[in-house]
């Protein structure tokens, strides 16, 4: 069985690419390895290290969502931001055998920019298959839906309204959870809170990943904006007069700022260490 690198970023779930995976098993059955190398965030004054590499695997993990939907056999890692050393590192680690390079069109590429798939063909000597994936102009075969949520991110409410959002047709979600500080412990908290709410979406078998944001929950936000190929926004709060985002006015910059619908959750639920 061919063993296959699967490198991607902004593309990883284009529709384009995600026949290739189809076909190539078709053709002879494989095992595919998804590489995503990590990107600095845009907006926010200090980068986070666990930002930066939630943000690569969640895309990892939807990936392989939509292999184990396939029946396809499939793994994956973080890789290094440079997307030659990553393939490069995952190649010498794993053994790998035939590689699938997807990348934005030549205009937009810096990956084509930097002649990546001849690069890779060169310097292994294994058979390299780019794929191109114009999200512009094809857009993604689901919808993709941001869910900003913190201390009500394993609230019922929530995961009743995502549950709701799931039912009206094929979609992905993306929850991040902006942490309260830098810290440690504040890191582990909030991985916490979004742990329970990907433990109850996976129980009603909807498809989701998550990651740790910024602090400051419009930076998260803007950063996955950037990251993702996202269709709406959904921003989980306590109680409006009790909400410092909603006091903030949170919920209508987003909508005013990145043009999508933003759909306001406002939960009576504790924190979830109130409850422990």
């Amino acid at each position: 069985m061919a063993h296959v690198l699967v490198l991607a970023n902004e593309t990883i779930g284009g529709g384009q690419l995600l026949d290739a995976v189809r076909e190539r098993n078709a053709r002879d059955e494989a095992r595919f390895f998804v590489v995503v190398p990590q990107s600095r965030p845009r907006h926010g004054n200090v980068v986070y290290d666990d930002v930066v590499r939630d943000s690569a695997q969640v895309r990892v993990d939807l990936a392989l969502a939509f292999m184990r939907e396939e029946g396809i056999e499939g793994s994956g890692e973080v890789g290094d931001a440079d997307p030659f050393n990553a393939a490069m590192d995952a190649i010498r680690a794993h053994g790998l055998d035939e590689i699938i390079v997807s990348t934005l069109p030549a205009a937009a590429s810096g990956w084509m920019r930097r002649d990546l798939p001849e690069r890779l063909e060169v310097e292994t000597g294994l058979p390299v298959q780019h794929v191109v994936v114009d999200l512009d102009a094809e857009g993604l075969p689901f919808d993709v839906t941001l869910v900003l949520a913190n201390q009500t991110v394993a609230g019922g409410r929530l995961v009743e309204r995502l549950e709701q959002l799931a039912e009206e047709g094929p979609r992905r979600f993306i929850v991040v959870v902006p942490q309260d500080s830098g810290d440690g412990t504040a890191v582990s908290a909030a991985r916490e809170r979004l742990g329970q709410l990907l433990s109850s979406l996976a129980d009603d078998g909807v498809v989701a990943a998550g990651m740790i944001g910024d602090p400051d929950p419009y930076t998260a936000a803007r950063n996955a904006l950037d990251y993702f190929h996202i269709s709406e926004i959904v921003v989980s709060t306590l109680p409006s007069n009790r909400s410092q985002w909603v006091e903030k006015g949170l919920i209508d910059k987003l909508e005013r700022e990145s043009g999508k619908r933003v759909i306001h959750v406002e939960s009576s639920e504790q924190p979830a260490e109130a409850r422990a």
